[in-house]
């Protein structure tokens, strides 16, 4: 059963529109097992979005894809496994996490990195992708697709993507100290839990910053994991699901979903959002703010499709995040997010908390989709081991031919 949000977001309407539909007795509604509310039958959702509209009939493009893995819910962001991860993150370390998401709980297994010898490449993306490479090419047994395999090359994945982020990457905008004050209504957020050296977060911490990381940029980095672990059916998600449809191995799939990230409009929005801060910070936030609107029609780092009240992720990642930032640059996002709300722009969203944290702590302007990336393949190998619970082969698009407006075929017969 599909709550009226969901059900909504299916069919492409508002949940007024959903409501309108029901009284007109196109969807059948029914009550919410627990609380208030409706819910929605899968199949009448289906049914509705397959009925012709303006004489047009719309199909879907894709197979429908039921998961269990992570469910968005507009108060609490994305709950992995029936748990908010907001509620998980700063609690729960990032190795738990995968481990709740893959389902193996009681499987801790090894984190370690195969020694891959030195990079040949100069750039962080490029250095995951070769990293990710490297470790398949070293896997006698990459087309073992039993769960506990798939697991084991994930770990080994994560550990190498760790070791591949080159401390030569690390920017020069300077590393915020630590510092005491309120965080204001954005940052609240749960207890900072105790860190130890060696965890994903505390090494790849240590290389974004290229030194010792101190321990609250550790937990920082470890809430972004935590936090940007999976976010539903997103488009790196389906490329990851695509692969596994075909029976990819998983270093294939996880390929897949590193290539769609690489998008600016994906993994690399932080980076938008960190430039943006940098601005700021040399022409004052009202200056940049009207700049970047001009010039692009938005701000990086805010609004989001599925949370039109504001982004639950980013609470959290703030309140990790501030108490690691000087007063200036504290008052300065504080003056950024004011003038924003001002302009009537939408609320912020995790790419710009994710930015925050690497522009205040000194990381480079990439951080934030290394972050990304590494997080992002806990929910990867999680979709990936729930697609190959089903039917092969079973996403294949439909197509409808024609000539775009105002192109004609070189090959046309026609002769004047």
């Amino acid at each position: 059963m599909l709550t009226s949000e969901e059900a909504a977001r299916r069919l492409g309407v508002k949940v007024a529109t959903l409501y309108a539909y029901v009284s007109r007795g196109l969807v059948e509604s029914h009550p919410a097992p627990v609380g208030r509310g409706s819910v929605f039958a899968l199949a009448d959702v289906e049914a509705l979005a397959d009925r012709s509209r303006g004489g047009r009939r719309t199909e879907m493009r894709l197979a429908t894809v039921t998961t269990s893995v992570t469910q968005l819910r507009p108060g609490d962001g994305p709950c992995y496994r029936g748990r908010p991860a907001v509620e998980l993150a700063g609690r729960v370390p990032f190795e738990d996490v995968c481990a709740l998401l893959w389902e193996a709980e009681g499987d801790k297994g090894d984190w370690s990195a195969p020694d891959l010898g030195p990079c040949p490449v100069a750039t962080t993306a490029d250095a995951l992708r070769w990293a990710l490479v490297l470790v398949g090419a070293t896997d006698p047994l990459r087309s073992d697709l039993r769960p506990v395999s798939v697991t084991r090359a994930a770990r080994r994945v994560v550990a190498a993507l760790v070791d591949a982020v080159s401390t030569g990457s690390v920017g020069s905008a300077g590393a915020g100290s630590a510092g005491a004050g309120s965080a204001g209504d954005l940052r609240t957020g749960g207890a900072a839990r105790e860190t130890t050296g060696g965890t994903v977060a505390c090494c790849l911490a240590d290389h974004l910053v290229g030194g010792s990381a101190p321990v609250g940029v550790a937990d920082a980095v470890d809430a972004a994991l935590v936090l940007m672990a999976d976010h539903e059916l997103a488009t790196s998600t389906m490329a990851v699901r695509m692969a596994a449809s075909v029976r990819a191995d998983l270093y294939d799939a996880l390929a897949a979903g590193l290539a769609t990230l690489a998008g600016p409009l994906h993994g690399g929005a932080s980076q938008g959002a960190y430039e943006l801060l940098v601005v700021a910070e040399r022409d004052g936030a009202s200056r940049a703010l009207t700049d970047v609107l001009r010039e692009q029609g938005h701000l990086p780092g805010f609004g989001h499709r599925v949370y039109a009240d504001g982004d639950p992720r980013v609470p959290p990642l703030l309140a990790s995040t501030f108490p690691l930032l000087d007063d200036e640059r504290r008052a300065l996002v504080d003056e950024v997010l004011a003038v924003a709300a001002a302009a009537g722009v939408p609320a912020p969203n995790a790419d710009l908390a994710i930015a925050v944290l690497a522009w205040g702590t000194g990381m480079a302007s990439d951080a934030g989709r290394t972050i990304f990336s590494v997080a992002r393949v806990a929910g990867w190998t999680a979709h990936y081991l729930e697609e190959l619970g089903e039917r092969p082969l079973r996403f294949r698009g439909r197509a409808v031919y024609g000539t775009p407006p105002g192109r004609r075929s070189s090959w046309s017969t026609d002769r004047p």
